[in-house]
């Protein structure tokens, strides 16, 4: 099975069968995961000493597999799995192998149109698109969480948060649409991929926007002769086509973190998401995690203040546990994330000891993707695709 096809059937809701033959800590720290998926982890050890000893039919139903139930075998390139699926099959058990395995999964990439409000109803007309108009791709990455969006307007571009390893695919996205990409934008510093404004700009001869504050904690792009580097202030803005992108100053994930608004949808990058808050402790560690959530709280509850509840968020990142809206995208309004997420009606005090009591494990490799993403570390597209493996973890809790 193709790690496309299994996630057609997740999004589909069809019940799902794995059997995941890594060690649990593997499992536990980056899994395929879905609302109608089920899943067994039995290391791969196991399956070798029970072939030994004539055993693996008996191992599979103790894990109930059943013989007449597909059974999709999971590890993380693939070849692990691809042996035990064989070992499966011989013992009359309906099983396949993830192609690829976890590394397939990770190269997944869905782009669906925003095209309907975050409470699920249709938008009847432009005049009530959260984006006034313009043409809104929101990509996601099942295997971390990670969303990017296309802008398209009267034959113009713009991308938001690229990531380097689908740079071709947002070029092609919109001259299919007919557009040229005009510009490249980065929210923030990512800690979580490698982003891929440089590789869009390369492609396209597209401008790089950045927030001015990145060139604080030196960003730079030396060598970048082929492409301009734009760097943007809170209130700056970007035209595309008939639309346009005003910049946010919105700090607390991070110090020059920047959102953007286009008519009534806030690309919100790492500040919100549907689900959660951001994390404060990427930049500056443990001990400037404080100051950094209550520059957060300021931007969740006074410039975000400004928005009214119909103003639809389209954050970042997203999670397991978001719910997606009626076009499959994930993305809601103020409105509803002020009557769900608890965080953004606390005051300063009870904000900071929230965000900090619990927060995940920081994202892997976070501090050699930070250096990568400033420019101070080069690394090839096979290290950039190693590095960025596994979940996100932005937020703040999970």
């Amino acid at each position: 099975m193709t790690p496309e096809e299994l996630h057609r059937a997740i999004e589909r809701g069809d019940s799902v069968r794995l059997l995941d033959v890594r060690n649990r800590e593997e499992y536990d720290s980056w899994h395929v995961s879905g609302d109608s998926v089920e899943t067994s982890v039995v290391p791969y050890a196991r399956f070798m000493t029970a072939d030994v000893q004539g055993t693996v039919g008996t191992l599979a139903s103790e894990h109930d597999l059943s013989e007449t139930e597909r059974t999709v075998v999971v590890c993380g390139r693939g070849e692990a799995s691809d042996y035990v699926a064989e070992l499966l099959r011989d013992e009359g058990f309906d099983a396949e192998n993830l192609e690829r395995g976890m590394r397939g999964w990770a190269r997944v990439y869905v782009a669906s149109e925003l095209s309907a409000a975050a409470d699920g109803t249709e938008r009847s007309s432009v005049a009530h698109s959260p984006s006034g108009g313009a043409t809104v791709l929101q990509y996601r990455r099942p295997s971390s969480g990670c969303l990017s969006y296309l802008v398209v307007s009267d034959g113009e571009a713009a991308v938001v948060d690229p990531l380097r390893a689908f740079a071709d695919r947002y070029v092609e996205d919109a001259r299919e649409r007919g557009a040229e990409l005009r510009y490249a934008l980065d929210t923030h510093v990512h800690a979580d991929h490698v982003s891929g404004v440089r590789d869009v700009a390369d492609l396209t001869g597209a401008d790089v926007v950045v927030p001015e504050g990145a060139r604080e904690r030196g960003l730079t792009y030396d060598g970048a002769d082929e492409y301009d580097v734009r760097v943007v202030a809170d209130g700056a803005e970007i035209r595309v086509g008939d639309a346009t992108l005003t910049a946010v100053g919105a700090p607390g994930h991070t110090s020059e973190m920047t959102a953007y608004r286009l008519s009534d949808l806030l690309f919100s990058g790492d500040s919100l998401f549907v689900e959660s808050v951001a994390r404060p402790d990427l930049e500056a560690g443990d001990e400037g995690a404080p100051a950094a959530a209550r520059r957060l709280h300021r931007t969740l509850t006074e410039t975000y203040a400004a928005f009214d509840d119909e103003m639809t968020v389209a954050p970042g990142h997203y999670s397991d546990a978001a719910d997606a809206a009626a076009d499959g995208t994930y993305a809601a309004t103020l409105g509803t994330l002020r009557g769900r997420l608890s965080a953004l009606s606390m005051d300063e005090e009870a904000f900071v000891a929230h965000v900090l009591e619990n927060m995940p494990p920081r994202p892997a490799n976070y501090e050699t993707l930070v250096a990568a993403n400033l420019g101070r570390e080069a690394v090839d597209d096979e290290e950039a695709f190693e590095l960025e493996l596994g979940p996100n973890n932005c937020a703040a809790t999970a």
